[in-house]
């Protein structure tokens, strides 16, 4: 077919479209690539609409700066806003030192947008303060990750993988709308007479494609992990061998785990014992077993103990480093998984390496040209940064790449608060998100169908998106910004514009690290539809399975790490008797910035959703408005009555702005994930 091969804009999956179109009065049209091997041509609404912003009168082609007479944003010429920034960051830095301008990034940015903003960040600006959305999505299972293996890779093998296990247990994962094209291989699965299991506090589509279902109280998923695991000790289904040989630290997990009876997990998770011995004794005769987490187990002030509970299950029943078994994360955003690897997080340098390891540090700094002592050491995490905005010790500038941190931050009237503060807010974007709205300057930068760069999708396999055609007039890219202001602030190294040559200078600072792409280029990507790393040299073949013969720990072992449940950061109470988590719907992605522009989409705006019991409780109805209250604040929506939510809790969307008005931000002490998953409300009518 003719066209451009390359990737959707949306999520993990990076599924595979042919372009056409988008020249002259043409349309750009999506068609289906059926030889990319993730999704095999298959889509989701979104992907198939993934065009239509494409010549939206939504799209900014100039750049606009804040008027001091008006107040109002005008159009302004790419010199006169570049020249702006500039003068401004450089006059901050004067009087208030290098930390005084803060950078947050985005997981949906490019390989090569990633690793050039940490480039950007610390040589040109000089500054610890940079993080990125990815720490509110990926990160508790990546601290997990790293802490019970050596590494973090979300899926440490292919996901068609999943078809081939015997019991697949999905812990707060809807998959089924989040990346619909996945749910495919739960079916296969099923078909070939595998169980699949689906642990959530609502029943979800991917609930209903399941053969077992609990649902448990929202943030007691950990709670439920050291049940199993109490009874797969009790019975015998440990792989005492390949915890001997595999593994350390099994005892003292063994012997915290037996406080665990499932009487104790039934009062504090609501899941009865009969379901919680069923699924033990499911797991203890499946020959392959896989435990896939997502941000419903992971967005809590305990996600990283959550995770490694979970983990500990995995390894206890022998389970990683086998075939088509073992533990995975189902990575979010379009680039989660290579956004977190190459230097926009806060304690990381190029290759999944510490910002505080001397050796990293004198690695990456040779290939960029400049003394490992001048790069500045680690900064605040996401929302730390986020809170400590305009005060004494925060920055007062903040440059944002690809996040609209109104919509998705937590306590998010806070952090709008915070942003008012700044001296200075510029952000890059395609359309007037919530937050370009607030910017003094913001700068019109390419969508993905307009740019070259590559992604890493959630089973660790780098892929390419190709430019399809050209951005409009005035719109650049985010490198053109980045080089643009380094130039202009005396940074001691020229910024390339080339994704190309930037994606070659990654390779370099990657090599050695954890994250290897040292053997990956573009022609070998578009040779091989994707290429997973590590790949050290070109005639690596990848690896597209971690671990079959030791993990990533100096001494090949891997971890179980003793956790036990706390709860919640905030219960409910007379005042605030029910639990609100958030989440995503099948129409929408992210903040909405994108999708919410799409007429294709369908956009009702955000819901309520209930039981029956409790709307009855509080006179509510179907479709009629409520208020749902927490200590942070209030939103109002139209109710939406169903009985497949917990009678305890409700359930808003994210895609708006409203309910991370509400969320908490209590913060997990291991990865920093903010308590996007439960905390306490009230709602009336």
């Amino acid at each position: 077919m003719a066209g451009t091969r390359t990737h959707c804009p949306y999520c993990s999956l990076q599924c595979g479209m042919t372009l056409t179109g988008g020249r002259g009065p043409r349309p750009l049209k999506v068609e289906p690539w059926p030889e990319f091997p993730v999704t095999e041509g298959a889509l989701c609404r979104k992907g198939w609409n993934a065009g239509a912003l494409r010549g939206s009168r939504e799209r900014l082609t100039t750049p606009m700066v804040r008027d001091r007479g008006t107040g109002q944003l005008r159009a302004a010429g790419w010199d006169e806003a570049l020249d702006l920034v500039a003068s401004r960051i450089a006059t901050l830095q004067a009087t208030h030192g290098r930390d005084a301008v803060a950078v947050f990034g985005g997981g949906g940015l490019t390989n090569e947008k990633a690793y050039q903003l940490g480039k950007f960040a610390r040589v040109a600006l000089g500054t610890s303060q940079i993080d990125y959305n990815g720490r509110w999505c990926m990160s508790s299972a990546a601290s997990a990750a790293n802490q019970a293996f050596g590494i973090d890779r979300g899926l440490p093998f292919p996901l068609a993988d999943i078809e081939r296990t015997d019991a697949l247990v999905l812990v707060g994962s809807n998959l089924a709308e989040t990346m619909p094209p996945a749910a495919r291989h739960l079916d296969r699965l099923r078909e070939r007479g595998g169980h699949v299991v689906v642990i959530d506090p609502r029943r979800t589509p991917t609930a209903d494609r399941a053969d077992t279902f609990l649902q448990p109280v929202p943030g007691t998923d950990l709670a439920v992990a050291l049940g199993l695991l109490h009874l797969l000790v009790a019975s015998g289904a440990v792989d005492e061998e390949y915890v001997v040989g595999r593994t350390t630290g099994f005892d003292d997990v063994r012997r915290d785990v037996a406080a665990w009876w499932p009487e104790r997990v039934e009062r504090v998770s609501g899941v009865p014992v009969a379901e919680l011995r069923a699924l033990a004794d499911r797991l203890a005769t499946a020959g392959r077993v896989m435990v896939l987490t997502a941000r419903g187990a992971e967005q809590h002030s305990q996600g990283t103990a959550t995770v490694l509970a979970w983990v500990n299950v995995a390894l206890a029943l022998g389970m990683p480093g086998q075939d088509a078994s073992g533990y995975g994360c189902l990575t979010g955003q379009g680039n989660g998984q290579g956004g977190r690897e190459h230097g926009q997080k806060s304690d990381q340098l190029p290759g999944y390496r510490m910002i505080d390891d001397p050796a990293a540090r004198a690695h990456v700094a040779r290939v960029w040209g400049v003394a490992a002592d001048a790069l500045p050491g680690p900064g605040r995490s996401a929302y730390e940064m986020l809170a400590a905005l305009g005060t004494d010790d925060g920055a007062k500038a903040l440059l944002v790449f690809g996040s609209n941190i109104v919509v998705s931050a937590p306590r998010a009237t806070h952090v709008t608060e915070r942003l008012a503060a700044l001296d200075l807010l510029v952000v890059c974007d395609l359309v007037m998100s919530e937050t370009a709205a607030m910017a003094d300057v913001v700068f019109p930068v390419t969508q993905w169908a307009e740019e070259t760069g590559t992604m890493t999708n959630l089973e660790g396999r780098v892929i390419l998106r190709e430019q399809a055609v050209p951005p409009p007039d005035g719109v650049r890219s985010d490198l053109d910004v980045m080089a643009g202001l380094a130039s202009r602030l005396c940074s001691p190294v020229a910024f390339s514009t080339d994704p190309e040559a930037v994606f070659a200078e990654l390779g370099r600072a990657s090599a050695g690290g954890r994250a290897d792409y040292a053997g990956i280029d573009y022609a070998r990507i578009r040779a091989e539809h994707g290429v997973f790393w590590p790949c050290p040299t070109s005639d690596h073949p990848g690896t597209p399975r971690l671990f079959a013969e030791t993990f990533a720990h100096a001494d090949g072992l891997a971890r179980f790490v003793s956790v036990d449940h706390v709860g919640a950061a905030e219960v409910p109470c007379a005042d605030y008797p029910v639990h609100l988590t958030t989440g995503r719907v099948l129409a929408q992605y992210q903040s909405g910035a994108q999708t919410r522009r799409i007429a294709a989409l369908a956009d009702d705006g955000p819901f309520v959703e209930m039981h029956p019991s409790l709307a009855d409780r509080i006179g509510a109805y179907d479709g009629e408005p409520v208020v749902v209250a927490t200590r942070r604040g209030e939103m109002k929506a139209a109710a939406r009555v169903v009985d497949t939510i917990r009678p305890d809790t409700v359930f808003v969307p994210l895609h708006w702005v409203g309910v991370n008005r509400l969320t908490n931000d209590a913060l997990d002490p291991s990865s920093r994930m903010p308590e996007f998953k439960v905390c306490a409300a009230v709602v009336r009518t």
